[in-house]
């Protein structure tokens, strides 16, 4: 696996930060960045000069991550040429949450299932829903074949997300990458690190994704309530003060997840999330602990390498959620450093901070979930 990374920013312009690539055309080129510049055809366009040959996935951030800095309103790029791995793409649009089960069958039923070890997808981050996306893509696919992933970001903005396949980038829109062969060896990880605090409340009405009561009370001016002063910036504040769900997993048990609001409905009262709020779920309200933030990248990244076996992680992708990036402000960098130290300075780490994560919950299980507020992290190498 050899790999190139250059980062864009207004002062600089393009600068590459490492390279061993020579003269070789990667398989695959990943650039994450604010939409301003991605929707920047200029720069799309230096890209493509660069890998001609190349398929490029790019997704817009609420925050960059690269090496172990993370940035706004920048873009950063890695180029990766593998060795012997074969990589298939896929992608679909969306127009609604309904629709989010259709579409990840759709993307799972676009790639050939021979030889498929791993699926990666970036996802819209506003128009779909995550649970039923990820439910769809395990419905077509093999039990063997793993998933990580996650819904892309728009900073605080929550207006439009974007994502693209060997074009610009677009509102409504997925891809996934296919990863194909026995050489390829890859590794995920998910953890959180928030405390739970408070009285536990019953999920009482809800649609898919959306939640209109708790304990049968409207949901949305009982979490002001619970808010206080900070219930003036939602959506944006309710990343800080996410919810625990214990719900019930396909093949049988029950896992917890979490979940953070992407927008909220004054005249339903309602909120809208990221993944399903089923109905009969106990729900309880979560605050951060800063060194336990740290201390969840930090064991998610232990988790990636114990799923990858023997051998050292080449490539990490990072997509940790942006409530994390909301409660660590200026410590943000540590939760990226807890990772290079846990899977070492050979492994090559690029990212973004996202609105939702996709990934299995232990590196023993197959099947993935949704989950809002974790470090997630899929790890790469080559035999």
């Amino acid at each position: 696996m050899k790999i190139e990374q250059k980062k864009w920013t207004t002062e600089n312009g393009w600068k590459t930060l490492s390279s061993n690539l020579s003269a070789e055309s990667p398989e695959l080129v990943l650039v994450f960045g604010g939409n301003t510049l991605l929707k920047d055809k200029a720069r799309f366009d230096e890209v493509r000069s660069w890998y001609p040959q190349s398929h490029i996935i790019s997704a817009s951030t609420a925050g960059e991550i690269i090496k172990t800095e993370v940035s706004d309103d920048t873009l950063v790029l890695t180029a990766i040429k593998f060795a012997q791995t074969a990589l298939q793409f896929a992608e679909v649009s969306i127009t609604q949450a309904e629709e989010s089960e259709m579409v990840g069958k759709k993307l799972a039923q676009a790639l050939p299932k021979e030889e498929l070890v791993h699926v990666m997808i970036f996802s819209d981050g506003l128009f779909v829903n995550g649970t039923t996306l990820v439910k769809g893509l395990l419905s077509e696919l093999p039990k063997e074949v793993s998933v990580t992933g996650g819904l892309v970001g728009d900073g605080t903005r929550f207006k439009e997300t974007l994502v693209g396949l060997d074009k610009m980038p677009e509102q409504k829109k997925l891809v996934c990458v296919g990863f194909y062969g026995s050489s390829i060896k890859i590794g995920y990880g998910s953890l959180g690190g928030w405390d739970s605090f408070g009285i536990s409340r019953t999920i009482t009405k809800s649609k898919g994704n959306v939640l209109y009561e708790l304990d049968e009370k409207p949901a949305l001016a009982l979490y002001k309530e619970y808010l206080g002063e900070l219930a003036k910036d939602l959506p944006a504040s309710g990343l800080l003060f996410p919810l625990s769900l214990k719900v019930k997993t396909d093949i049988g048990g029950e896992v917890e997840v979490v979940r953070t609001i992407l927008a909220v409905d004054e005249k339903a009262q309602s909120m809208t999330f990221a993944g399903d709020m089923p109905e009969g779920t106990v729900a309880r309200s979560m605050k951060a602990n800063f060194d336990r933030l740290v201390d969840g990248a930090s064991g998610a990244a232990g988790m990636s390498i114990e799923s990858l076996g023997q051998g050292k992680a080449e490539l990490a992708i990072l997509i940790s959620c942006i409530g994390r990036k909301l409660v660590l402000k200026e410590r943000i960098e540590e939760e990226i450093e807890a990772v290079q130290e846990k899977i070492g300075p050979q492994a090559t780490i690029i990212g973004f901070y996202s609105y939702g994560e996709i990934s299995p919950t232990t590196p023993t299980e197959r099947q993935c979930q949704l989950h809002n507020q974790t470090m997630t992290i899929t790890t790469f190498r080559e035999e």
